[in-house]
C-alpha cells in the first residue's frame, strides 16, 4: 500500500516523538550518576534562540577540591584533585575541567602493591551540544545532550528552581532542608545515595559513598553573576569526532520546527486515527497491544501539549 507524503511525514514525526519519550524515560530511570543529576536540571530561558536555563543564577566560577577515601576488597583507596566550573547564560554554556589522582594500596597474601592513576577530563555544554575531551587520544567527542534537548522541547515550565526540584524528585531525590555553605543558602538533597548542597541549582558540595568508598567534592571558592571571558570556555585544538547523526544547534532547531507543524496535526487525532496511521506497514507497532498503544498515544499527547504550551 502506498503512503502519501503527508502521512509519511506524520509517521516519521510520531517515531521521533516516541524516541524522545523513550530517551526521557531512560534518563529519568537511570540512577546514581552525578552528571545525569546535574544535566537533569535543565529548562528553557527567555532568549530569542530558546537557549536553555539550567540554573537560577546567570553566571559563575566555582573551584572545587575533591577527596576520595575508603577500603574495598582488601584495598585502601585514597585520592585528591581539583575541579573548576565555568558557566554563563544561566548554564546554557558550561565548561568543567577536572585534574585528580587516585592511589590504590593492596595487600593480598602478604604481598603489597601500589597503583596510582591520574585523571584529566574536560566537558563542555553549549545549548544542547556536548563536548568531551579525550586528552590521551587528543580527540574531542561531540554529541547532542539529550537531557537538555528533552527539557527544552517538552517541559512547559520556565522556572529553573521548580523544574530542578521536579527532576530531582523524579529520579528519587528528597529535599531534607537548607544549610549555609560557603556563605550561600543551599538546599540539601539526598539523591540515590549522594548528598548534595545546591545553590540555585548549582552544586556546591556533593558526598557520594559507593561500596565503602567516599568521594567528597566541595567548593573552596564560588563567585556568581559576573562577566566571564570567552577564553574560559575554549577547548583544546584537537580533532572533532561527531556522533553518528549529530545535529548542531541550528540544524536541531530546524528539525524541531519541521516537527511542530506535524505535532499540531497529531494533537487533533483520535486514538483510532492515530493507531491506523502508526501501525500501517510498521511491524513493531503492529505487535503492540491496544493497551500499550493507548499508553503511548496518551504519553505522546501529553508531550505534544507540553511542547505546544512553549510556542
Amino acid at each position: 500500500m502506498k503512503i502519501s507524503n503527508k502521512k509519511q511525514e506524520l509517521r516519521v514525526c510520531n517515531k521521533n516523538i516516541i524516541l524522545f519519550i523513550s530517551l526521557f524515560l531512560f534518563i529519568t530511570i537511570c540512577k546514581g550518576n552525578e552528571d545525569k543529576i546535574r544535566d537533569s536540571l535543565t529548562v528553557q530561558s527567555e532568549n530569542q534562540r530558546k537557549k536553555l536555563k539550567r540554573y537560577d543564577v546567570k553566571s559563575g566560577i566555582v573551584t572545587y577540591k575533591i577527596t576520595t577515601s575508603g577500603k574495598i576488597l582488601g584495598s585502601t583507596i585514597t585520592g585528591s584533585g581539583t575541579e573548576k566550573l565555568f558557566f554563563k547564560n544561566w548554564g546554557a554554556v558550561e565548561l568543567i575541567e577536572e585534574n585528580s589522582t587516585k592511589t590504590t594500596n593492596t595487600k593480598i597474601f602478604g604481598k603489597k602493591s601500589t597503583e596510582t592513576t591520574n585523571t584529566h577530563t574536560m566537558r563542555k555544554l553549549d545549548n544542547g551540544e556536548s563536548y568531551y575531551v579525550d586528552f590521551n587520544r587528543k580527540v574531542i567527542h561531540l554529541r547532542r545532550d539529550m537531557a537538555m534537548d528533552l527539557s527544552s522541547m517538552f517541559h512547559p515550565k520556565s522556572d529553573a528552581g521548580d523544574v530542578g526540584e521536579n527532576m530531582l524528585e523524579g529520579i528519587g531525590g528528597e529535599k531534607t532542608g537548607t544549610e549555609i555553605f560557603m556563605g550561600y543558602n543551599c538546599e540539601v538533597w539526598n539523591v540515590n545515595g549522594a548528598k548534595q548542597w545546591m545553590y540555585k541549582g548549582v552544586p556546591l558540595k556533593i558526598i557520594v559513598t559507593v561500596m565503602g568508598i567516599e568521594t567528597v567534592k566541595e567548593a573552596v571558592k564560588a563567585d556568581f553573576n559576573m562577566e566571564i571571558p570567552n577564553d574560559n570556555f575554549k577547548l583544546p585544538n584537537y580533532a572533532l569526532q561527531k556522533e553518528e547523526g549529530f545535529l548542531n544547534n541550528e540544524e536541531f532547531e530546524d528539525e524541531i520546527e519541521s516537527m511542530d507543524a506535524n505535532m499540531d496535526k497529531m494533537s487533533e487525532m483520535s486514538f483510532e486515527e492515530w493507531k491506523e496511521l502508526v501501525i500501517m506497514d510498521d511491524k513493531e507497532m503492529q505487535e503492540m497491544s491496544d493497551e500499550e498503544l493507548r499508553q503511548t498515544y496518551h504519553m505522546m499527547q501529553k508531550m505534544i501539549q507540553a511542547r505546544k504550551g512553549k510556542r
